[in-house]
C-alpha cells in the first residue's frame, strides 16, 4: 500500500515539473542585423529564390560523392618537444632535520622542499633573521633566491602567546 502512495506522489511531482517546463517562455531568436533584414525581405519578394534554394543539383551531388576526406589529429607541440629531448635525471638531496621520522621521505629533488623544511626555515628566519637570511636559506636548501624571497614575503608562521594570570588582569576589557 505504501508503494502505491509513493508512486502517486512521484508521478504527481513529475507531472507538475513537466507542466512547469512546458509553460516556460521559449527563448526568442537573436535580433538580426539591419542589412540581413533587408536581404530577407528581398528574398521573400522573389519566390524563384526559394525554389532555387530547395532544388538539388545532381552534378554537384555527384562531385560531392567523389570527395574522400582523410584526416589525422595534429600532434600537440608539447609532445613533439618532449619526444625530441631525453629526460635528464633529477638531482636529489637528503632530507634536512631528521627530527620527524614519521614521514618516509628519503630524497627530495633539488629546488624543492618538504612542508617540514618550509616550516623550519620560516621559523629560523623569524627567530634569527640576521643569521638565516634569504641567501643562506637558498644555499642551504638548494633553492633559487627569488623563490626564497617570495616564500619569506608571503608566508609566516604562527605565534602562540600564553598569558599569565597577571597579564590577564592587565588587559582591559572594552
Amino acid at each position: 500500500m505504501g508503494a502505491v502512495v509513493g508512486r502517486a506522489i512521484r508521478n504527481l511531482n513529475l507531472e507538475s515539473s513537466a507542466e512547469r517546463e512546458i509553460g516556460k517562455m521559449k527563448p526568442s531568436p537573436a535580433p538580426t542585423h539591419p542589412s540581413t533584414q533587408i536581404l530577407l525581405r528581398e528574398i521573400s519578394r522573389h519566390p524563384e529564390f526559394k525554389g532555387e534554394i530547395a532544388r538539388k543539383d545532381d552534378k554537384l551531388l555527384s562531385l560531392l560523392k567523389d570527395i574522400y576526406v582523410e584526416s589525422k589529429d595534429p600532434v600537440p607541440s608539447e609532445q613533439v618537444k618532449d619526444a625530441g629531448r631525453h629526460q635528464e635525471p633529477k638531482e636529489f638531496r637528503s632530507h634536512k632535520g631528521h627530527r620527524f621520522d614519521m614521514m618516509n621521505i628519503k630524497n627530495i629533488p633539488k629546488g624543492n622542499i618538504s612542508i617540514l623544511e618550509a616550516l623550519t626555515l620560516l621559523n629560523n628566519n623569524k627567530l634569527y633573521p640576521e643569521t638565516w637570511t634569504a641567501e643562506k636559506i637558498a644555499q642551504e636548501y638548494h633553492l633559487e633566491l627569488k623563490d626564497v624571497n617570495a616564500l619569506l614575503k608571503c608566508f609566516v608562521t604562527f605565534d602562540v602567546k600564553v598569558f599569565t594570570p597577571e597579564d590577564k588582569k592587565a588587559i582591559q576589557s572594552k
